[in-house]
């Protein structure tokens, strides 16, 4: 299943079932997708229904608009490590984005007034399905709702101020998370899919999900272990090599870009560029 929050033409927010070009309207039966993710079996039945609106009528929110966490992970690609010149980190680099600060597909990335050096990173998203604490390796599989694509917009000026990347990576509407959560049977094997970004229809990173330094299950164990996990949480994985900052000259994304994360069996996340205040 493809899961998703929207828009209604009404301009209600709701979340649903994505169905061919259309979307199965669920909104009445729990406040948001977070709260459903739990009952997958119920969900599943409800995919037989008719479609409530086409696609292009609503508008896309993230798949989880108010999730608890975001835990995003920082050098984690080998090819990202090693167009950085780095090392390897022996433990994963966890640091956290807001809810404002992302937005859905569709909807246009906000570049700061405060800093030019505005980077695209794609990456994927897992999302979590159910309250978990202390998660075995062996056992992510039971905890994971589903798969999504992820643009971890990064300030770069601000996220060098220190050895936190908290400031760079959380400047209002500067990451984006879409379009829709797929679910893990749906998704097949995610370590072999293709992670793509492209900016402006020019692809500038490539990579597999298996050229990941700690893999999913990994994450999964050493998150649940210094939190609790809840329902809707999100762990955003890491990006690969090609960022912009390292680039000669730097590559930023500006004013009336389009940027693409695309990820194979999972769907394209597309976002404009404005100015701040724009």
């Amino acid at each position: 299943m493809k899961l998703i929050s929207f828009r209604r033409p009404d301009g209600l927010p709701s979340w649903g079932i994505v169905k061919g070009d259309g979307v199965i309207d669920l909104g009445a039966r729990a406040p948001g997708l977070k709260h459903a993710l739990w009952a997958m079996t119920s969900l599943a039945e409800e995919a037989a229904r008719h479609a409530d609106f086409p696609l292009d009528a609503i508008s896309f929110l993230p798949p989880i608009p108010d999730p608890e966490k975001i835990l995003c992970v920082g050098l984690n690609y080998v090819s990202h490590i090693k167009e950085g010149g780095r090392e390897p980190p022996a433990k994963p680099i966890i640091f956290t984005r807001t809810p404002s600060s992302q937005v859905g597909h569709g909807e246009a990335l906000v570049r700061p007034n405060a800093s030019e050096t505005f980077d695209y990173e794609g990456e994927l998203a897992v999302i979590i399905g159910r309250r978990c604490r202390h998660v075995k390796k062996a056992d992510f599989e039971q905890v994971i709702a589903g798969y999504a694509c992820y643009n971890d917009g990064s300030i770069r000026e601000w996220q060098r101020h220190s050895t936190q990347f908290i400031p760079g990576k959380n400047f209002y509407r500067s990451g984006a998370f879409g379009p829709w959560i797929v679910t893990p049977e749906e998704a097949g094997d995610i370590t072999k899919a293709h992670l793509m970004t492209r900016l402006n229809g020019k692809e500038q990173q490539h990579a597999t999900i298996d050229d990941l330094c700690f893999d999913i299950p990994t994450l999964i164990e050493y998150c649940s272990t210094f939190t609790q996990l809840e329902a809707g949480d999100v762990i955003v994985t890491g990006t690969t090599g090609g960022v912009g900052a390292y680039q000669t000259p730097p590559l930023w994304m500006k004013p009336g870009d389009t940027v693409e994360v695309e990820i194979t069996g999972i769907g394209i996340l597309r976002n404009t560029v404005v100015q701040e205040g724009a």
